[in-house]
């Protein structure tokens, strides 16, 4: 087992997983939260759009879902999860068609939705606000908010799940449901990694590895770098750290210690989870 693995897993063994009940007795729990609190790593995808990026012009298309496509999305038994990324703009009624599609298959097969919204610097502390109790009014299993910048921010992020009176899972809390997945993508918050990794009350610690590598200059390998920094910070206080993955990188990922891996849907989405899932014992 990787070493940053073992870490993970003997903090559950030690701390919440060795009273954590099986499965069938844990009725709320999602397939996610299940995988994670017998400390493996799960696999996902960020939701592909269901119409071409580019029109005939070349101009840029917004995304399109439908609740068919979530259904076939639903029904993969390689999938833990989805990504719904709308970072770039807040989507309600695609959040609805996800969990529409979703609701078609049973909710101990079918993934965990992860919605990603806007950051809080963007719009306001008020939209973001909004937004996460919307969401998870919605259906969404998780939030992900994106370009935490500070551990007053993480602080700020935390409050709106408890606003929202979600119950938020997390090492402390075995018996949660909703999933509230803090990024660092800014060299700022990098710096102060430790502290956020630090803040209760979140469920996930992740690096948003292109946005920080942009940020670097463009440099990848000091990206890379980074994210490992995130990652032993979100070890060490027991929290699964998710990064994006590919064929090439996949069982690397894996050895790292990412408890959540994810990945681009293409023609060799499903070799590359079993070759993650084989890596990872699954």
């Amino acid at each position: 087992m990787p070493r940053i693995l073992a870490v993970l897993a003997l903090a559950w063994l030690t701390g919440v997983a060795c009273t954590a009940p099986p499965r069938a007795a844990r009725q709320a729990a999602t397939p996610l939260i299940d995988v994670w609190t017998r400390g493996l790593a799960a696999f996902g995808v960020f939701v592909p759009s269901e119409q071409p990026r580019r029109d005939a012009d070349g101009n840029r298309r917004p995304p399109h879902y439908t609740i068919d496509g979530a259904e076939r999305l639903g029904r993969d038994p390689l999938l833990d999860y989805l990504f719904l990324n709308l970072e770039g703009a807040y989507d309600a009624a695609a959040v609805d068609t996800l969990v529409a599609g979703l609701a078609r298959v049973s909710a101990e097969d079918r993934p965990t939705l992860l919605v990603r919204i806007p950051p809080i610097e963007r719009d306001g502390e008020q939209a973001a606000r909004s937004r996460v109790h919307d969401a998870l009014t919605r259906g969404a299993d998780g939030i992900v908010l994106p370009h935490i910048r500070s551990p007053e921010e993480a602080r700020v992020a935390v409050r709106f799940f408890h606003e929202a009176g979600a119950d938020v899972w997390s090492p402390s809390n075995p018996d949660g449901r909703i999933i509230a997945m803090l990024m660092i993508e800014d060299p700022g918050a990098l710096e102060a990694a430790q502290a956020i990794a630090e803040t209760p009350g979140y469920s996930v610690l992740s690096c948003g590895i292109g946005s920080l590598s942009g940020a670097l200059g463009g440099d990848r390998d000091a990206g890379e770098a980074a994210a490992e920094v995130v990652l032993g910070h979100a070890t060490s206080v027991g929290m699964p750290s998710m990064m994006t993955a590919n064929r090439a990188n996949m069982i690397h990922r894996v050895e790292q210690g990412y408890l959540g891996l994810l990945l681009q849907m293409g023609d060799d989405t499903a070799e590359t989870i079993q070759l993650g899932r084989a890596a990872a014992g699954r």
